[in-house]
């Protein structure tokens, strides 16, 4: 189905993440190696940006708008949350927590376990959710035929008088 105004689903974003994102990149890069290893990027992050405005935007070019209002007015607003949550982070580093999955990753995961399982009852060994429709219309067409077929040849051998009942196709 293409996408159309009418059948995609609206959707937003918040710049600033993208901004933080790439200050936190950027500042763990100045970090020792060994102390990198321990932090979580993603708390740092969200620690920051709990700490700074959002910049929301709904499209591409409300988006690069936002880009530059937020690399132009905030950035060093941005520096210095992203430095205070490493700090902020690195103080307390046996703290333990649990990571917040997306909803949609959960999702994908379900659909990659069921293509998968597809795959194994399938004979066709590259599949994928770009080719699954014609996989699967093709294994039908051919289980459609071989069916066909058998019962064509049972017709056959009936009318000929030989003995199908025999043939253990048709037993329960």
């Amino acid at each position: 189905m293409k996408a159309t105004p009418e059948n995609q689903v609206p959707t937003y974003k918040n710049v600033m993440e993208v901004l933080v994102k790439e200050e936190v990149e950027g500042q763990m890069k100045q970090l020792p190696p060994k102390l990198a290893e321990y932090i979580d990027r993603v708390e740092v992050a969200t620690y920051a940006l709990n700490r700074l405005p959002p910049l929301y935007a709904s499209s591409q070019e409300g988006q690069r708008h936002q880009q530059v209002r937020g690399k132009q007015k905030y950035k060093n607003e941005i520096s210095t949350a992203v430095r205070q949550a490493f700090a902020a982070v690195q103080r307390d580093p046996i703290r333990r927590s649990t990571p917040l999955t997306r909803e949609e990753a959960a999702e994908y995961e379900v659909a990659l376990a069921a293509l998968e399982q597809i795959q194994q009852l399938l004979p066709h060994k590259q599949l994928s959710w770009h080719n699954l429709v014609n996989v699967v219309q093709q294994s039908l067409t051919k289980t459609a035929s071989r069916t066909s077929h058998r019962r064509h040849a049972g017709v056959a051998e009936a009318s000929r008088g030989e003995d199908v009942w025999g043939d253990t196709r048709y037993h329960g």
